[in-house]
């Protein structure tokens, strides 16, 4: 299991890009800390999630 905003789910083997995605995130407007580090947005792609992971994902909302 991963936890993801503090709600355990089973995402294990997917990209970071494919659980945003399939998540309805925008990925130009998010930022992603997994394990503690922020994730570059170049590596959402590339990084596979794994049981265990700690992820936070923040959007970004425009106003003023």
């Amino acid at each position: 299991m991963v936890k993801i905003n503090g709600e355990e789910l089973n995402v294990a083997g997917t990209t970071v890009a494919q659980y945003l995605i399939e998540s309805g995130y925008d990925t130009k407007r998010v930022a992603v800390e997994l394990n503690g580090d922020i994730l570059p947005k170049t590596q959402y792609e590339i990084t596979v999630i794994n049981d265990g992971d700690n992820i936070e994902v923040v959007s970004f909302v425009g106003g003023g």
